[in-house]
């Protein structure tokens, strides 16, 4: 019996031979298999079945064109006059995974030649980040959120998930093939890195690395350097945070406004009598200047005085002389 199926199988592979016996390949794929076969059997009919046995098998398509199938438009069969039979299926499915055979209608029993076709998924690709928003336009400086994407060139049914890796460990967040950075989220510094998987394959991005400048709730200042796309930086930002916010505390405190008119005028005196004692001319500082002409007046009044007493004294004695001459 052993020696019966092998002189038929030899007998079978001299009257057909194909390119091909095992077929692997990816959803969304497509194969071709090259046949040749004896010119004897260049008139007769040629077929495609699908099943394990070569005996129950269901015949899709023929060259004949007497079967029906229901996949026509994946399905081709041609028959060439070089005795040449192609066989082509393409946009393929898991379900497309079965035993096939290539056929030649024969008296008494038919040249089959069995093929067998392995439909799995896409091996995912390494997934690349790209942000929603242009990095260039510095929305980070202005704690703006920002959405980063993890995407794969290839891949069927891909998986995504994003973790966070911080103190030489790595943290689970979310499934997703978003990240949305924002200030309450933002702590210290981190790299975050996507994963993408199927049943196949698995493979992770590079890392994306955020610099915490200024943490705040709602205002924070961060940097997003992402693989591939611009790098920048807040410095700008950074200092016009520092020049708005030193000099408007100091600002408040020396101009605060008083809410009673007494404290008003309070303060107005106080600063007549510091512009007083403050206040220069000619390089002098002006009680003193105040000082020193005060005394040269008290000086002149002072003289002018001693002035009008000599003459008023000078007069009374020449008074008593003239008196005295007379008597």
């Amino acid at each position: 019996m052993k020696t019966l199926c092998l002189f038929l199988l030899v007998h079978t592979s001299l009257q057909l031979q194909c390119d091909k016996r095992e077929i692997r390949a990816h959803i969304g794929g497509e194969f071709i298999i090259v046949c040749r076969y004896d010119s004897k059997f260049l008139f007769s009919n040629k077929y495609w079945c699908r099943g394990p046995s070569r005996y129950s098998c269901n015949i899709l398509r023929d060259t004949d064109g007497v079967t029906k199938t229901t996949n026509k438009n994946r399905l081709r069969i041609f028959d060439s006059p070089r005795r040449v039979l192609i066989v082509k299926l393409t946009n393929l499915q898991i379900e497309d995974s079965d035993v096939y055979w290539i056929g030649i209608e024969k008296m008494n029993a038919d040249i089959m030649m069995s093929v067998k076709v392995s439909v799995t998924q896409v091996p995912v690709s390494i997934p690349r980040l790209w942000p929603l928003t242009l990095l260039a336009d510095g929305a980070t400086c202005l704690g703006k959120p920002l959405t980063v994407r993890c995407g794969c060139a290839m891949g069927t049914n891909v998986f995504y998930t994003w973790y966070q890796h911080q103190h030489h460990r790595s943290f689970l967040l979310f499934s997703s093939s978003d990240l949305s950075l924002h200030c309450g989220m933002l702590t210290e510094d981190s790299e975050y890195y996507c994963s993408a998987s199927n049943s196949i394959s698995n493979a992770q991005s590079d890392a994306l690395s955020v610099k915490i400048l200024l943490p705040d709730n709602s205002s924070c200042i961060y940097v997003a350097n992402i693989p591939g796309q611009p790098v920048y930086d807040c410095t700008d930002r950074m200092r016009t945070t520092v020049a708005e916010t030193s000099p408007t505390t100091t600002c408040i405190e020396t101009t605060k406004i008083p809410s009673d008119t007494s404290e008003q005028s309070l303060q107005v005196n106080q600063t007549a009598m510091d512009a007083f004692f403050t206040s220069t001319w000619t390089g002098v500082p002006l009680w003193y200047e105040l000082l020193r002409w005060g005394s040269l007046v008290i000086l002149i009044i002072s003289l002018g005085i001693f002035i009008s007493c000599t003459k008023t004294s000078h007069k009374k004695h020449g008074r008593r002389r003239k008196k005295f001459n007379m008597g």
